[in-house]
């Protein structure tokens, strides 16, 4: 069952890859003579078959759910990861995700030793090329979702999707002194700047759109993105809780409940009432005492949500192994029941858990990298620093903000004397100050509003269902 044969070539590609996986102990599936022993049965001509539509067909062998059986274990290695099930999307995850994290960092090594002024961060481009895969993978596991007829997968996805939606809702109507995302003034400068662009370019226009559309399509996002997020933080809840009751080490799990409340620690992150106002000016002997600047909180902040998600992937092993263990828990739970089971049925009980184990490592890894690559947009189109200064200090990161871009926009202008020298020249200046005036309507105001947007909204969703499925995998289950 679920047995896969490789070539030499494919299996010394693999080789040194994935070391997510490889190593981890899987439970192997019992063969038939294996389960015919245990149960003392004796293999022979007397079974009977049945004739079935003129068709003659073999009864299935079944043996008691009590049977003393126990799984053996063997390490995942290179030509056992060919028979899982998302296998390639998770190695290519896996290794652009990598890649792009290369790029991002030696980018911003760069940018910072050069500091150039008018060059395009390439490293934007691999960051949404990460989002728009790991974004392209979850839809592909949420429609296999769908595609089942059975176990209420499809209804419990299009439920949260509408509860997403409606608290997507709330959140965009609350104001600014609570939840400090600097939507408000990134979509008022959006407006201002994008009605300034058109009116110089001759158009006649109210604006771009407006501000309810502007948030209905924020909501309709996050209904996508947090129905896509459901069955990761259900799987989450219920490898926490295996992961707790394998591993005794008082440290461990520690860590592993900082990892599971890590999502909270980033919400809160914004929340401005519990965490900036008492961060920033909090209250020493009736008195308000400053201990950060604005940037300065703003660089601790996105090093917060770095190290979580380094933690996040540091425990990452136990998890799965927790998820893995699951194949014996079945076992064991079927032995506390009475009546037969096929051992068909059996076989493919134990073997399903490997089988999905890339989709459960993808639904543990996607919303890591969407994090991280989110947070990773928001340092740099948004204009904060890796770096906490003095207000004497330059950054020497790549930030751009309205002045400097209004100052490009003006030099970038060719005097009228240079305009009417050549066709082409004159086509080069145009398309010059057309880019400029781009560059001022997307300001680094607007991408800091919606940058902290959707990282405060991953980490929202991620909390919301992993905390939900605790409630299910820990109360209702168990009832």
């Amino acid at each position: 069952m679920y047995q896969f044969s490789s070539s030499p070539s494919g299996t010394k590609e693999l080789k040194k890859k994935n070391q997510i996986i490889q190593g981890l102990r899987w439970y192997q599936h019992p063969t038939e003579d294996e389960l015919r022993n245990l149960a003392g049965k004796q293999k022979g001509p007397k079974r009977k078959d049945r004739k079935y539509n003129g068709h003659i067909e073999s009864k299935p062998l079944t043996i008691p759910k009590d049977i003393d059986l126990q799984l053996e274990t063997k390490s995942i290695t290179e030509v056992d990861t060919l028979a899982l099930h998302y296998f390639p999307e998770f190695q290519w995850l896996v290794d652009f995700t990598v890649a792009a994290t290369a790029v991002y960092l030696i980018t911003e090594l760069y940018y910072c030793a050069v500091q150039p002024s008018r060059e395009m961060n390439i490293s934007v481009v691999w960051c949404l090329l990460v989002l728009a895969f790991v974004i392209k993978t979850l839809f592909s596991i949420t429609a296999h979702y769908f595609k089942l007829e059975e176990g209420g997968e499809r209804s419990l996805c299009i439920t949260f999707a509408f509860f997403f939606f409606v608290k997507a809702m709330a959140i965009l109507i609350v104001t600014e002194n609570y939840l400090e995302f600097g939507l408000e003034a990134g979509f008022a400068n959006f407006s201002d700047s994008a009605q300034q662009f058109l009116d110089h370019q001759g158009l006649e226009s109210q604006g771009p759109i407006s501000k309810f559309s502007f948030k209905l399509i924020l909501a309709l996002l996050c209904s996508l993105i947090g129905a896509f997020l459901t069955f990761p933080g259900l799987r989450l809840a219920q490898m926490h809780l295996d992961a707790l009751n394998l591993t005794t080490d008082k440290l461990i799990q520690t860590l592993l409940h900082i990892n599971f409340l890590s999502p909270l620690i980033m919400v809160l992150l914004w929340v401005k009432p519990i965490t900036k106002d008492y961060i920033m000016n909090p209250t020493l002997a009736k008195e308000s005492v400053p201990l950060m600047t604005e940037q300065t909180y703003d660089t601790v902040r996105l090093w917060i949500i770095i190290l979580m998600c380094i933690l996040r992937l540091a425990m990452m092993r136990c998890h799965l192994q927790a998820y893995l263990n699951l194949a014996q828990k079945s076992v064991d739970q079927m032995k506390k029941e009475a009546g037969r089971i096929s051992t068909v049925d059996l076989q493919k009980m134990v073997a399903r858990v490997f089988y999905y184990l890339c989709v459960i490592a993808l639904q543990y890894v996607a919303p890591l990298v969407m994090l991280l690559h989110t947070t990773f947009l928001l340092k740099t189109l948004g204009g904060h620093s890796w770096w906490v200064y003095t207000e004497e200090d330059m950054p020497c990161t790549y930030e751009v903000n309205s002045d400097s871009v209004g100052e490009l926009d003006q030099t970038a202008a060719p005097k009228p004397a240079s305009v009417v020298e050549t066709g082409a020249r004159a086509s080069v200046a145009h398309f010059s100050v057309a880019l400029g005036g781009l560059q001022t309507v997307f300001s680094p105001l607007l991408f800091r509003g919606l940058f902290s947007f959707f990282t405060w909204w991953i980490a929202a969703c991620l909390f919301s269902t992993s905390l939900f499925g605790l409630f299910y995998h820990q109360y209702l289950m168990a009832a």
